[in-house]
């Protein structure tokens, strides 16, 4: 299928063909017929993407500082690798289309039908390709008599809708609604159908005059010579309500706010504008200021967008999703006063001429609106979900299909394989065709794919890597192993017991070789500190200290079903170290958490005997300062002792003496992945398949004697 793609790093924008989504749970297939360039936002997102790297550091200080922190935690190595990985994925550009139902994926079997008309929205979502993939909470139906070219218009219309809600305005007021381009046009028109008088301000003649057909009482340019005119149509008090829909990064609309606003009016920002405003006008006449929320509530939460939760209607009546549907009922062409999209465009491409539309959105040569690509009759079309782009070559001793491509994924195990002989990269599948259509182009794999069976049913492939995020992870690497195929599942392996018994049983009734991506054990200090405790005997005690830094609650790893939080996704890794230098099974694991307002489970302290008598301990923080290591592991046995610090500083001490020694930060990734490739070739696992599934039960337990408080025997 053919879809709109710019580069991030180098702002390049082309029409690619990517493999097309499936559709999945919760989600609807949608065959896009038309699709809306909202000029503002997309050309805002446009120009980011041609910045400079210091560029794009200048406009977004908040990003650096994030970079800056991760390089706290990971080194500048592993985060420049992140950073470059990040920049160099595909930005699918679109949020507002509307198009036709072509399957209903589980769940929503009830509710929607293949043939129903959708609009959609959402950046990432509701882009500009053939077909989408859309969760539930993100569409609303089409009424029958409005065509898709003004139903594309929903997402843009929701904007507006709810800046006007949040404006507060009621039958007889008045309110200044500042830049009037798509949002703006929509304001006004929103105002004056709910009874609102409206003022309209721009300074292009044609979107002024666009403005009085939409409603406006007046339209006038935000000069000063204009304020006596405000005053006069509201009776000497000024607007009850400001809507600032203006693009600009002067505080100019802030000031013009201040001077034609009423005592204790409301000034909502929909627009993105320069942010500094006059305090002493402002507090002269206690104006409050209210930044809009794009779509309005459930936008950027995950919950409700990707995994379909409804908010209580008694509670939030107007969801984005209403907004959007509201949006498309007052665009119905029997109401005697409407909401006429079609007023708002001023061009329309054919999606084959994509770029020459984004030239002018871009280019400010010549005047426009709404801007609208339109779609063939895809009927009659193939929307593969593999692509080939080259014929397979003669196979090696490691045939590679992947599942999933995220920063990790890209920064470190596909270029970690790409340098390893004999390593042979056939399918890469992601969810999304364009990150597919990336990575295959980045590796050089011989086919792409938006569908993991082209990987899992492919008996040409021997070898699959699970890269996807942590609730697949057992699924995946349960069908893989089904298949016969060895497998590289990034951790966790498992979220609960019973995904790991689909695992451990799959892997019983298989000739493949099962992975999970503990790189510490392998990593040569590791190799060192046990090197130096070779003659000892008795137990081990050890201990790891892991300073892993805060991540936000709404984060995807967070989430108790996607990403099963930091004790499975992180902590396992630790669990995975300790099992390795203590060299002896896993007896039973004891574990606490600190206690905090909003806490996350983030800071645990986790006892794990063996059963030769050595003992664990374990802790994982996320209160502390970055300053300090990231990770800590000491090691005593036999009258010897040894300190790893952050993987670069090795203390050795035994007969009195210590020997320090200090080496590049490695943690084992390049060594990992050589085994793992060597274990393909001999048919021996690189860590012992036992030893996986007893950490994942040890990490398990950590969760389940947090619930009890009751120590866990395995």
């Amino acid at each position: 299928m053919k879809q709109v793609i710019q580069s991030r790093k180098s702002g390049k924008l082309a029409l690619k063909d990517v493999p097309a989504p499936k559709v999945r749970g919760g989600c609807l297939l949608i065959k896009t017929r038309a699709s809306l360039i909202s000029a503002g936002t997309e050309r805002m997102v446009i120009d980011f993407a041609r910045k400079s790297l210091a560029g794009k550091a200048q406009a977004r200080p908040d990003l650096v500082k994030k970079v800056l922190e991760k390089a706290k935690k990971e080194g500048l190595v592993n985060t420049w690798k992140a950073v470059m990985a990040r920049l160099d994925e595909p930005l699918p550009l679109g949020y507002s289309a509307a198009g036709e139902v072509i399957a209903v994926g589980a769940g929503l079997e009830g509710e929607f039908a293949v043939g129903d008309r959708v609009a959609m929205a959402g950046a990432g979502i509701a882009n500009h390709s053939e077909l989408n993939a859309v969760p539930r909470n993100l569409v609303a139906k089409i009424p029958a008599d409005v065509p898709d070219e003004e139903a594309c218009y929903a997402t843009v219309g929701a904007i507006a809708m709810h800046a006007v809600r949040n404006a507060n305005a009621t039958l007889g007021d008045v309110v200044a609604v500042i830049g009037c381009g798509l949002v703006g046009q929509m304001a006004v028109r929103f105002l004056t159908l709910a009874g609102v008088r409206v003022i309209a301000f721009d300074y292009a003649d044609d979107r002024l005059n666009l403005a009085r057909q939409q409603g406006a009482e007046a339209a006038l340019t935000p000069e000063n010579t204009n304020i006596d005119a405000v005053y006069r149509l509201t009776g000497g008090i000024g607007v009850d309500a400001v809507i600032n829909a203006a693009a600009t990064d002067s505080a100019q609309p802030f000031e013009f706010a201040a001077e034609i606003a009423r005592d204790r009016a409301r000034v909502v920002m929909v627009g993105l504008t320069g942010t500094a405003f006059p305090y002493a006008a402002f507090m002269q006449k206690e104006l409050n200021i209210i930044v809009s929320r794009s779509y309005g509530p459930g936008r950027y939460d995950s919950d409700f967008e990707q995994r379909g939760q409804k908010y209580p209607v008694g509670w939030v009546r107007w969801t984005e999703t209403a907004n959007m549907g509201e949006t498309l009922r007052l665009m119905q062409a029997d109401r005697p006063q409407r909401l006429d999209a079609s007023s708002l465009t001023t061009h329309r491409f054919k999606l084959d001429d994509a770029e020459n539309a984004y030239a002018l959105v871009t280019g400010g040569q010549e005047r426009h609106l709404g801007v609208v690509l339109t779609y063939p009759d895809a009927d009659n079309l193939k929307h593969p979900h593999v692509i080939s782009r080259k014929p397979s070559k003669s196979s090696g001793d490691c045939v590679l299909g992947v599942i999933g491509a995220g920063n990790f994924a890209r920064a470190v195990l596909l270029p970690g394989f790409k340098s390893i002989p004999n390593v042979r990269f056939k399918t890469i599948a992601t969810t999304r065709g364009a990150t597919a259509e990336h990575g295959a182009n980045q590796f050089d794999f011989e086919n792409m794919a938006a569908d993991e069976a082209a990987v899992l049913d492919d008996t040409d492939i021997n070898t699959v890597v699970v890269a996807t995020r942590h609730d697949s992870h057992a699924g995946l690497a349960a069908r893989a192993l089904k298949a016969g195929k060895s497998v590289f599942v990034e951790k966790p392996l498992a979220l609960d017991l019973e995904q790991l018994n689909d695992v451990i049983t799959a892997l019983n009734g298989s000739e493949g070789i099962l992975h999970v991506g503990f790189n510490r054990r392998f990593a040569p200090q590791i190799a060192e500190m046990l090197g130096h405790f070779k003659q000892t005997e008795g137990p081990r005690v050890i201990s790891i200290r892991i300073n892993g830094g805060a991540i936000e609650g709404d984060h995807w790893t967070q989430s108790s079903d996607e990403g099963g939080g930091r004790v499975l996704g992180e902590m396992c890794h630790f669990v995975d170290l300790a099992r390795h230098l203590a060299g002896s099974m896993i007896e039973s694991v004891h574990a606490e958490a600190a206690t905090e307002k909003g806490g996350n489970g983030d800071n645990v302290a986790a006892h794990i005997r063996f059963t030769d008598g050595s003992l664990a301990s374990i802790v994982y923080t996320a209160l502390g300062d970055m300053a300090l290591p990231k990770e800590q592991v000491e090691m005593f046995a036999g009258g010897r002792a040894a300190t790893l610090d952050d993987f670069r500083k090795l203390s050795l001490a035994a007969d009195g003496a210590v020997k320090a020694s200090t080496a590049t930060q490695d943690k084992g990734h390049k060594q990992q992945l050589t085994a793992f490739v060597k274990a393909i070739k001999d048919g021996s696992p690189a860590i012992s398949e036992a030893d996986l599934i007893e950490t994942a039960a040890a990490t398990i337990a950590v969760l389940e004697s947090l619930r009890t408080g009751e120590r866990i025997d395995l």
